[in-house]
């Protein structure tokens, strides 16, 4: 017997009712970087503290109680602006509060909500012309975005799926159900041209579609949570904020093959992720939205939530389907893809986070809507972390096509020097997609960013990691970096990736040492080619990526350490001359008394000096000297 259709029309218009006499909304960011900041203990607070000023402080929307002038208060997931957390987004006032401490709140509920005044003192500070900004609007890191999938993870309650539904969520997952057959909703996810986001931009309708057509009644979907880049956080992000658009996008996926079952692989580093993606999973099923007979149809789709190990090879398809079947994390040699025998041999379909929770998006507000954004290869939107040396860091959306330069100097605020200050002239590079991508220079800074632009220069989009540095950046030490990460997580099964990258990885700890030769560039590149072509999957084919785009955009750089034995940054200590000026040292001695191996002489109240033999470049007469009178030249 089938079950009774779920109204999602009467929740919308019942939520909605039951907001219509809500005087004020408070939305206190609460994803993992606001909670590690103390978000939790605002929010705590402001119930406090509302309550005791005798107004009346609700947590969640009832549809039986409805109290005049109620002030709702709630979390919401990450809004991005992470670096300014824990953020206080005040609605319909539109003020965005920034660094709230719990001892802040009673100013804001007594100057803001009782006599509604603003406080200056938490608002966000250009940090151009000082000016104080009321709300995200206008905030450069905001206004310059184009918030697409992350807009309803900075506003909605990701906890509550009454106010996903009440924005439109499972509406497109109604309409395919009842409306679409399979091959429609692969059809129409053709033409729409979404690309995954995972890094390989593979179109999604047609992966889907190679899965539709394998015969068999078992079939699978897979949300790919497993994000490893070291310093990416949007699939955690959009898990945290609006884990429902990832089941709505599973459940359409679902719909296009003809699985009945689907698991959403997550890393166990994202406690607050599983929890609240458990909780979607859980909601959704005791409304009806997941399990049998759902929207009053015969087809049925439930939803596992596996936790991963945290290995970042798990992130390739193939070692993401042995750990969910047990077995240990590897790659295996394709063909068959898991279109064709994934998991358990069956049909399978793996999309990451951000591409399922774009799908929903595409059938609400229609294609033309959804390719009117972006590029013609590349439309729509990308997410990525911006971090490294910019004034503004956090996670970002903008349309695939946006230059390099909107991003670090637009909404990023400009590249910061040593001390924090803006300074443009030192910007030196852009490292794009992780230990898997490749190195942006001031040449790039006007290229359109979309898969193939990118892939066009050695680069790639990847998972959406952007860090951006300035020119007191070593990029010997920005290669190793990257190197001993992918070496470290390499699985071990193919020779050439784990023997490879940890020779590649040796290579350039000569060259940061001084130790490298001309001949040690050349066996750096040579074997990086060979890692490339042999190795089994994405982890070893794109590991040298970083390396060889490095030495490519930054010879000069690498042959200066390896001619010169110089590090032009000053980073690299081995190469790096430790110097007394004469005429700022007052023969204090406390150097001398620093320093391990001897290497400084001198008579009190005269200049001492550095047998550069005996120096071992520690460091420690540097910090003991209070004049400055110890540099570093190279």
């Amino acid at each position: 017997m089938k079950k009774s259709r779920v109204n999602l029309k009467q929740i919308t218009e019942n939520y909605k009712d039951a907001g219509k006499n809500i005087k004020r909304r408070i939305v206190v960011c609460s994803g993992t970087g606001c909670v590690a900041n103390g978000s939790k203990n605002v929010l705590d607070a402001f119930e406090k503290s509302i309550n005791e000023n005798g107004l009346n402080a609700l947590t969640s929307l009832s549809f039986e109680h409805k109290t005049d002038n109620s002030i709702h208060i709630s979390k919401s997931g990450c809004q991005g602006f992470c670096q300014m957390g824990p953020l206080v987004s005040i609605e319909p006032d539109g003020i965005l509060y920034v660094v709230v401490d719990k001892d802040d709140v009673p100013e804001i509920v007594d100057q803001t909500l009782i006599h509604n005044k603003v406080v200056d003192r938490l608002l966000y500070k250009d940090p151009k012309d000082g000016t104080f900004c009321k709300g995200a609007k206008e905030i450069n890191f905001y206004n310059k975005q184009s918030r697409y999938v992350l807009k309803s993870c900075g506003s909605l309650d990701p906890e509550d799926i009454n106010e996903y539904i009440s924005i439109g969520g499972y509406s497109s997952a109604e309409k395919l159900f009842n409306d679409y057959t399979p091959a429609k909703v692969c059809g129409d996810m053709i033409e729409a041209g979404l690309r995954g986001r995972g890094g390989g931009g593979f179109p999604t309708g047609r992966k889907w579609e190679f899965t539709r057509v394998e015969p068999g009644p078992k079939k699978y979907v897979i949300c790919n949570g497993d994000e490893g880049d070291p310093g990416a956080f949007m699939d955690r992000s959009i898990m945290e904020g609006n884990p429902h658009s990832v089941i709505e996008g599973m459940m359409i996926a679902a719909r296009a093959i003809g699985a009945d079952e689907g698991y959403i692989y997550v890393r166990l580093e994202y406690p607050l992720a599983v929890a609240r993606v458990k909780k979607a999973v859980k909601d959704a099923e005791e409304m009806g939205l997941l399990g049998d007979n759902i929207f009053g149809t015969e087809h049925s789709f439930r939803v596992h939530v596996m936790e991963g190990a945290g290995a970042f090879v798990c992130g390739e398809e193939t070692a993401l389907i042995a750990s969910i079947e047990g077995k240990r994390g590897m790659p295996q040699p394709k063909p068959p893809f898991p279109a064709q025998s994934g998991l358990y041999g069956k049909p399978t379909v793996i999309n990451n986070v951000e591409t399922l929770a774009t799908v929903p998006l595409i059938f609400r507000d229609g294609i033309e809507n959804y390719r009117s954004k972006g590029t013609d290869t590349s439309p729509g939107t990308k997410t990525f972390a911006l971090t490294g040396h910019v004034a503004n860091t956090g996670l970002i959306e903008v349309p695939f096509g946006t230059t390099l330069r909107e991003i670090i100097f637009d909404i990023g605020g400009g590249i910061t020097n040593e001390e924090g200050k803006i300074d443009n002239s030192m910007f030196k590079a852009v490292q794009i997609g992780g230990p898997s991508g490749g190195c942006l220079t001031e040449e790039h800074l006007d290229l359109p960013l979309d898969f193939d632009s990118l892939r066009s220069i050695g680069a790639m989009v990847g998972s959406g990691g952007l860090v951006a540095m300035n020119k007191n950046t070593c990029m010997v030490q920005m290669a190793k970096f990257f190197m001993d990460f992918t070496q470290n997580e390499s699985c071990g099964k193919c020779v050439l990736c784990r023997e490879g990258t940890k020779q590649m990885l040796g290579l350039l700890e000569d060259i940061e040492t001084g130790e490298a030769t001309e001949d040690t560039l050349i066996l750096l590149k040579e074997l990086a080619g060979a890692v490339q072509k042999g190795s089994l999957c994405g982890l070893g084919k794109t590991a040298p990526n970083p390396v060889l785009s490095m030495l490519e955009q930054f010879h000069d750089e690498y042959f200066a350490h390896v001619i010169d034995k110089k590090c032009p940054a000053k980073k690299c200590t081995a190469l790096l001359a430790y110097e007394i000026i004469e005429e700022k040292c007052k023969g204090c001695g406390l150097c001398i008394k620093k320093c391990p191996t001897g290497a400084i002489t001198g008579e009190r109240k005269q200049p001492h000096h550095i047998n550069e033999e005996l120096c071992i470049k520690c460091g420690a007469c540097l910090q003991a000297c209070r004049l400055d009178a110890i540099e570093t030249g190279v």
